[in-house]
């Protein structure tokens, strides 16, 4: 393991000042629980020059919903605390859901979603549910303060948009539709502590007192370079009522935003008839969650 230096900030100010000398530091790499990073950094996947503690920092710490704007998830809320959060057990079911499956229990209580989502691996629980909330990334840098839809955070594997001196500060999940449920599902050859084989994610809203779908939002993880949206499976459900005829074809129409390789852990044709069935599971888990039956 490379030698690296380590800094911890107590404010955004003091941040930006050691992101500032990115050029000259070299990498620098911002840590919470580390579930991620220090194995990358054991391995050698990750060679930073300075591992920065940003969990002493109030912003990062925030977790607050504003009315007609959302709700502000810092970067350092663990997935303990995320889960627990009212807000988040009454309308973002499937963040909740993520939360209960990013490693252990212990892992859990360090771990945050925020960082998951940033360490933009192709399989992170956290970020299908994140994309059918339709999240915002907040960046801060040495420059300033800036907001990117989550959807076009993704770059590769392990990769985003963020810059040399720049770190997540916060997720903002925008309020959910009327009348709407999200759930998440992963298949896993293990019953815990496992990377996903496939996963994903669905948000479903019906118009009051019918089975019409009025908003669908669907979202894959490890079944392609980076996580997706299934946006055909999404338009083909807008605007029917959802039956099971429907759901069924809604999964086939996921498959199509599916880029799968073969690995060890599962081959191109076993992940695509997991993203099927996770996304027909999830929707029929939604389609409960608002009380109708198929």
């Amino acid at each position: 393991m490379k030698a690296f230096s380590f800094a911890a900030p107590k404010t955004i100010k003091e941040m930006k000042d050691i992101l500032a000398g990115v050029a000259t530091a070299g990498e620098i790499r911002p840590i919470v629980g580390g579930t991620d990073l220090i194995e990358q950094v054991k391995t050698g996947r990750r060679t930073p020059s300075i591992v920065m503690d940003i969990k002493h920092i109030p912003e990062m710490n925030r977790m607050e919903w504003i009315t007609g704007e959302g709700l502000h998830l810092g970067a350092a809320v663990s997935c303990t605390d995320t889960a627990a959060f009212p807000i988040i057990q009454q309308s973002y079911e499937s963040i909740r859901e993520s939360c209960g499956l990013i490693g252990s229990i212990q892992i859990q209580n360090r771990a945050s979603i925020v960082g998951n989502i940033a360490n933009s691996a192709p399989s992170a629980d956290g970020v299908p549910s994140a994309l059918v909330h339709e999240a915002s990334v907040v960046l801060v840098g040495s420059s300033g303060t800036r907001t990117i839809s989550l959807e076009d955070f993704f770059t590769g594997p392990g990769k985003n948009v963020s810059e040399p001196d720049e770190v997540v500060l916060e997720i903002i999940l925008p309020p959910p539709p009327e009348n709407s449920s999200s759930h998440y599902l992963r298949f896993i050859p293990r019953n815990e502590m496992d990377i996903a084989v496939a996963g994903a994610a669905s948000l479903l809203a019906l118009a009051p007192g019918s089975k019409t779908c009025t908003k669908a939002r669907i979202a894959l993880a490890s079944v392609g370079p980076t996580p997706v949206r299934a946006k055909a499976a999404e338009a083909f459900l807008e605007g029917k009522d959802i039956t099971n005829e429907i759901i069924e074809k809604a999964g086939d129409l996921a498959i199509e935003a599916a880029s799968p390789i073969t690995d060890v852990r599962g081959s191109i044709e076993y992940r695509k008839d997991l993203v099927k069935v996770l996304t027909q599971n999830t929707l029929r888990m939604c389609l409960s969650s608002l009380n109708q039956d198929l």
